[in-house]
């Protein structure tokens, strides 16, 4: 029978067995697994109320120096928009730079978030329940950044004025086979519904915060939790929602990265013009994604001391998930390179003559970073346990996917059909300071973020705590987990 249930204590006291091994490998199970150390209720939410009021000297000196890079940003963007987009290093050959790259990079990074939460959540692994939030809000974050980059790219923004169809004043329509157009259609569909995904299962944990607050923080987390009880029926509508939103919200996923590779792929530009082109970027996407929300885990379990909450197993599960997703963008990335040699083309031929030229070290940096890094080294256990590897890993593939995009597009565009044309694409000052102010924009808000809203979602740490028991099997106690649906 389960060793966690009995008539009188609750789950989160736990019977000890009296047999010395078996109570030895009970305490085992505790330290190492999360859902089998469970606390009281009042004990977790303390924790992470705790964790959410801690602010020190290093958390202001963060919030004033990102905040300076965010001034940096938007004064540089209002010079941009002053003067043009001729104060870039863009030219006639390359006429997609840093701007279009940030903008796949940030869409890819918000995939993990969708993915993490809502395909695991449907196939009930639970090893993703503490970092649900901290995935969903690297998505959002992620996407609100993407969204600027349309923008910035225009130069003189006033001028999509031109893109509204008013045809009573100027008879003009958009181009609806403008990429311009599935980008805009592509992340707000991603944006509405990953935030009504990440905010569905926020309201439980506005509700405790309403509950533990007085004054207008009250009044404004009770406002948010809109009147939650934790009634029977609401849990059930919980669920109800989140699985509904999970099955609709993940297609979405799949559909916006193939709508930003087409981008590419419907051009007819070597390098780009290719069939394979969806699938890759989505894995690239992903790849980029899981790696971001390694980087996030480790930093909010250092700076938070979230310790209780993100736990060896959670790393070791991430970086397995990692792995496997470098394996396939190795894959995909070798499936388009060795197509194009074995046709030999020569405009694909003289793309392949890049690696050996200017563009080298970052192709050959591009490949440490997302293949010699991951799979040389998440294949240890110590490894994907240890905070500072997993840290460094993930910063190396998060290095290596950024240059992937800088090879397909300044890279790409740097070689054309007519090579009298051909130039080498070097970006100047406000490329680089807007690139730079955007993620430390990303970066400011989500530190803002975990002061406002608990990062671990505490209601599906508490319900899979009362879902997992044990079970004793001769000499063994073996973890066990009851089924509500």
């Amino acid at each position: 029978m389960l060793e966690t249930r009995t008539e009188n204590a609750p789950f989160w006291e736990p019977t000890v067995p009296e047999d010395e091994v078996l109570a030895q490998q009970a305490a085992h199970h505790r330290d190492e697994y999360l859902l089998l150390d469970p606390r009281p209720p009042a004990e977790i939410n303390a924790l992470m109320l705790a964790a959410m009021r801690r602010t020190g000297p290093v958390f202001w000196l963060l919030v004033v120096g990102l905040g300076g890079m965010v001034a940096a940003l938007f004064t540089t963007w209002v010079i941009q928009m002053f003067y043009g987009i001729g104060i870039t290093g863009l030219n006639r050959s390359v006429m997609w730079g840093p701007y279009i790259v940030n903008l796949v990079y940030f869409i890819g990074i918000g995939h993990a978030g969708t993915f993490i939460s809502a395909a695991l959540r449907l196939m009930r692994y639970d090893f993703r329940r503490p970092i649900a939030r901290a995935a969903e809000t690297v998505t959002l974050f992620g996407l609100a950044m993407a969204a600027l980059f349309p923008l910035i790219h225009v130069g003189r923004i006033w001028k999509i004025y031109y893109m509204f169809p008013i045809p009573n004043q100027r008879e003009l329509w958009p181009n609806f086979r403008s990429a311009l157009l599935w980008d805009a259609t592509a992340i707000t569909t991603y944006m509405i519904g990953s935030t009504l995904f990440m905010f569905v299962a926020l309201i439980p944990d506005l509700a405790m915060i309403r509950d533990r607050t007085t004054g207008l923080r009250r009044k404004i987390y009770g406002a948010f939790a809109l009147g939650w009880r934790g009634t029977e029926g609401e849990w059930h509508r919980l669920e109800v929602v989140s699985n509904i939103l999970g099955f609709v919200i993940i297609p979405v996923m799949f559909s916006v990265h193939t709508i930003v590779s087409w981008d590419f792929a419907m051009a007819i530009q070597p390098g780009w013009h290719s069939t394979i082109f969806g699938p890759f970027f989505i894995i690239g996407a992903l790849f980029s994604g899981v790696a971001a929300v390694i980087l996030v885990m480790v930093i909010v379990r250092k700076g938070m001391r979230l310790g209780y909450f993100l736990r060896d197993e959670h790393f070791s599960a991430m970086g397995i998930f990692l792995m496997i997703l470098a394996m396939a963008w190795v894959y995909f990335y070798f499936a388009e390179w060795i197509t194009n040699w074995y046709g030999n083309l020569p405009m694909e031929v003289a793309l392949q003559e890049m690696l050996t030229g200017p563009l080298a070290p970052f192709f050959y940096l591009m490949l440490f970073g997302n293949i010699i890094v991951p799979l040389g080294t998440l294949w240890s256990r110590r490894v994907r346990t240890s905070l500072p590897a997993m840290f460094v890993i993930a910063l190396f593939v998060q290095i290596g996917m950024y240059i992937e995009r800088v090879l397909i597009i300044p890279g790409m565009l740097s070689r054309n059909e007519l090579p009298f044309n051909w130039v080498n694409y070097t970006p100047r000052w406000p490329e680089l300071l807007i690139t730079a102010g955007t993620f430390s924009f990303l970066a400011f808000l989500y530190i803002i973020w975990t002061r406002v809203v608990p990062i671990i979602p505490v209601w599906e740490v508490y319900e899979g705590q009362a879902l997992q028991g044990r079970r004793r099997v001769g000499r063994a106690i073996l973890p066990t987990r009851s089924d509500p649906h």
